[in-house]
């Protein structure tokens, strides 16, 4: 019998701000450890606040990676240089392939109540950094919703959701990454097990409640804390008391990453010519 997945690491976020001064939760991002291949950064935006969020993401550049942002509440507003205009609601997905280059704002639609969500950077393969960019606007209705029966409410958004009862495709598909992207929400006393293939990198990002792990040494881990699992082995969740958890699973890259702030390549020199690129106007 296969045993669980290991924990790598349980790691709280960091606050940090971004844009014009929005403030969030940096789960991960940056050098280092902090990346977990293909992931590249994941950021938390949870506020009732306006001033928090109010000022937005003015126009700003990207290149070579994915952005996937997750709207739990609130409204934002995307627009780019090629013509894409779109209004992320409460409960869908904003999926932006930056590919050689787009200029983009996300601007709240909203100067109360709460905004609260996730960011997530998804590397591409070097062979696709180059390529077409592209956007899709995804509502809530769109993306499908099951529950086990265990009374677990599954958001499939990216990937194949199955637990050996249950499967379901996620609205969207990616080769070379294989991204897994689940919504989990747990009402106490109820347990769930997500297939994910050995060598797919795993991590659980908890945003309400406490979440328990199945293994030799059972764990549990509360809310605004990450966790990192190896790759191989089951992935066996429980909750007592519920849980909101948020899962990413995908294939990693292996291939070097050299990153500029909104710029992520190979190689210096790939970076440098971004940045050329976006000061003679030709990013994209």
């Amino acid at each position: 019998m296969q045993s669980p997945r290991r924990v790598l690491a349980i790691q709280p976020g960091q606050p940090a701000s971004d844009g014009a001064g929005v403030r969030l939760n940096r789960v991960i991002g940056g050098a280092g450890i902090e990346r977990f291949d293909p992931f590249l950064m994941l950021d938390e935006f949870a506020s009732e606040n306006p001033d928090d969020y109010i000022a937005g993401f003015p126009p700003h550049p990207h290149r070579g990676f994915e952005t996937i942002t997750y709207m739990l509440e609130g409204r934002m507003r995307h627009e780019d240089h090629l013509g894409n205009v779109g209004l992320l609601g409460s409960g869908g997905v904003q999926w932006m392939t930056a590919a050689r280059g787009i200029i983009h704002s996300e601007m709240p639609e909203q100067e109360s109540g709460a905004m609260r969500g996730f960011q997530i950077w998804l590397n591409l393969p070097g062979k696709d950094k180059l390529g077409e960019p592209g956007y899709r606007d995804i509502p809530a209705s769109e993306i499908p919703r099951l529950t086990t029966d265990q009374g677990v409410e599954v958001v499939v958004i990216a990937g194949q959701f199955d637990d050996g009862q249950v499967q379901q495709a996620g609205v969207v598909q990616r080769p070379h990454t294989e991204p897994q992207l689940f919504d989990l929400r747990l009402p106490a006393g109820a347990q769930i097990s997500p297939h994910l293939r050995d060598g797919q990198r795993v991590m659980l990002y908890v945003y309400e409640g406490t979440l328990e792990l199945a293994g030799s040494s059972p764990q549990s881990v509360g809310a605004g804390r990450l966790v990192r699992l190896s790759d191989e082995g089951l992935l066996q969740l429980s909750s007592a008391k519920g849980a909101k958890v948020l899962l990413l699973g995908g294939t990693p890259l292996g291939e070097p990453i050299v990153q500029y702030g909104p710029f992520v390549m190979n190689s210096r020199e790939e970076i440098e010519q971004a940045l050329r690129d976006f000061r003679d106007g030709v990013l994209a």
